[in-house]
């Protein structure tokens, strides 16, 4: 089993990391303050290809494989500081551009693809509502049909790019009220429809470069071509795309925690005490060696998931284990940091304690550490364990190969 990068891999990611250190971030602290989204970086970004990485060449993506992706955004997350533009390039491509690859007909992608590739058209997803966030069976939004189109009807919370974003990926109800899985279905609405709303922004402590907000769909007619699979396969199509999601949002994290390492060395280094370096105290050196454990075992598993997605394989367990060990332990990288920064990681001109805010947010979005120990206890034959949670019955999607 051979754990090293390809030329070509660790090649894209000394570039991916030269680009972000030079064109992305440079406004970030005035960002930050004022939750203000990037778009300057943005466009950027897909100038350079991130937001086409996955997407093969055919709709102008670069036509990566799973793992290479990872990589590349393993170096994206290192090399930029600003870890909410970071979590908006993922929302876009795992909570959008990887529908439409796994279950978009030809058409769809045809036409959306391109524009998403270019930075023009951003995407979402809506899926969490007032009373229904993990546990998507509980959604109430419904879909009614109505000839050749559907009308949508309710309030989507929490969705992450909704102020910015062109595209929708929307869960919706179009059989009766319960937990019949067959009940739901996914839709791709665009915000230029009649009675979609994008209302209240919502502020967050962190990630606050990448805009939050809510969506309300007042009798909005979607076209019935915007139906993703079939009518009914809502639940299917969640459960297995939310894969790509749980573990390929965090290889930016991978690279964020190497990042705050690295620093942290740096610091450790020069920063003098008692008449000698602080990182020859063994408790500073013993939060620093932390970092690297938890950085080489986060790497590994992000590395795996990415690798059985690459060979067409169900990834339920690997990615719940990946979302919550990474997650987990970005927040204690970061605040290992601030300890490591003394007074100084408390301050905000030093942007340590802006890297413990936004890592605080990877334990709760795309299902929190609580629900993943229960899809993973439930994997392991222990039922119930997730108390009317989403359950993991996941079916493999049949994803176009990049290449």
């Amino acid at each position: 089993m051979d754990f090293g990068l390809t030329t070509d891999q660790a090649s894209l990611r000394r570039r991916v990391i030269e680009f972000a250190r030079q064109e992305l971030g440079a406004a970030l602290a005035e960002n930050d303050r004022s939750s203000c989204f990037p778009a300057d970086d943005w466009r950027r970004c897909a100038e350079f290809g991130v937001l086409g990485w996955p997407v093969p060449e055919t709709y102008g993506g670069g036509g990566l494989d799973w793992l290479t992706t990872v990589v590349a955004l393993e170096g994206l997350g290192y090399g930029c500081v600003d870890n909410g533009l970071v979590f908006a390039v993922n929302n876009h491509l795992w909570g959008c551009v990887v529908y439409l690859l796994v279950h978009g007909t030809e058409e769809q992608r045809a036409r959306y693809l391109p524009a998403m590739c270019r930075g023009s058209l951003i995407g979402a997803q809506a899926v969490s509502e007032p009373e229904a966030g993990s546990d998507v069976l509980a959604t109430s939004t419904v879909a009614v049909r109505d000839g050749r189109r559907y009308r949508l009807r309710g309030t989507k919370w929490f969705v992450s790019n909704g102020p910015v974003a062109g595209v929708f990926v929307v869960f919706a109800r179009t059989g009766a009220p319960g937990r019949d899985q067959g009940a739901l279905s996914a839709f791709l609405v665009t915000d230029d429809l009649p009675g979609l709303r994008k209302t209240t922004a919502l502020e967050k402590s962190g990630l606050r470069t990448t805009p939050m907000g809510v969506l309300e769909l007042n009798d909005c007619p979607v076209p019935a071509e915007n139906l993703l699979s079939r009518e009914g396969a809502g639940y299917t199509v969640f459960t297995s795309t939310i894969e790509w999601e749980r573990a390929f949002t965090y290889a930016s994290q991978v690279g964020a925690m190497e990042r705050i390492l690295d620093r942290s060395v740096t610091y450790a280094t020069a920063r003098s005490q008692f008449g000698q370096a602080i990182g020859t105290f063994q408790a500073v050196a013993h939060r620093i060696a932390d970092m690297k454990i938890r950085l080489e075992l986060a790497r590994l598993i992000v590395y795996r998931v990415a690798w059985l997605k690459g060979e067409g394989r169900i990834a339920a367990m690997d990615s719940a284990i990946a979302k919550t060990f990474i997650s987990e332990s970005v927040v204690q990288t970061a605040m290992a940091a601030v300890g490591v920064h003394g007074a100084r990681g408390y301050l905000t001109e030093w942007g340590v304690e802006r890297e413990l805010r936004d890592a605080v947010g990877g334990t709760i979005y795309a299902g929190t550490s609580d629900v993943q120990r229960g899809i993973i206890a439930e994997l392991l034959g222990l039922r119930g364990a997730l108390s009317g949670a989403q359950p993991v019955g996941s079916v493999q999607g049949g994803a176009p190969r990049a290449t």
